[in-house]
């Protein structure tokens, strides 16, 4: 049976989009955090956004991130959209409905890793698809943008990990309580 990780990036009120506010406070010791995510996963699942703007921009970076960005950009993706129809960057786009689609990917062996996608995290979290959220909580208040959840939203959750970076970033891990 495999397992999904959801890993996001917000501030303390919540924000998580475009996460330009966190390169003050991104240093090695979540690079390396990140590199761990990526290296226990056998493939990304992501949403339409989140892939778009990966695509766009990992296969340009492989060079500058060495082993990092060489297996963000070989390494499987399963894609949730209803718009996209070619994929590219070793995807695999989702057919039918989302839920059990991706219900079949987590009962094969191995590990997915959702970064962003916050409309598919939600959606799989009200079907109780998640396993584990890691959510890095930067020292940073927006005051507006797009939250990481989305009203309707509602699971009970376990914390199992707490950990604080030397830049004052909070890392949580939770499971399904």
């Amino acid at each position: 049976m495999g397992k999904i990780v959801a890993v996001e990036y917000t501030t303390l009120d919540g924000v998580f989009e475009e996460p330009a506010w966190s390169a003050p406070y991104f240093n090695e010791e979540l690079g390396n955090w990140q590199d761990g995510n990526l290296r226990e996963a056998d493939a990304l699942l992501l949403g339409r956004r989140t892939y778009e703007g990966f695509k766009a921009a990992w296969p340009a970076m492989e060079e500058s991130t060495g082993h990092f960005g060489k297996k963000m950009n070989s390494m499987p993706k399963h894609v949730a959209t209803t718009t996209l129809t070619e994929p590219e960057w070793n995807a695999t786009f989702i057919q039918g409905e989302v839920a059990d689609a991706v219900a079949k990917l987590k009962a094969e062996p191995g590990s997915l890793l959702i970064n962003g996608s916050a409309t598919l995290v939600n959606y799989l979290a009200r079907h109780n698809l998640i396993d584990e959220y890691r959510i890095m909580i930067y020292p940073v208040v927006q005051g507006e943008g797009r939250q990481l959840w989305e009203p309707g939203t509602r699971i009970a959750l376990s914390l199992t990990d707490t950990w604080r970076t030397a830049t004052g970033v909070e890392v949580l891990t939770y499971v399904p309580a």
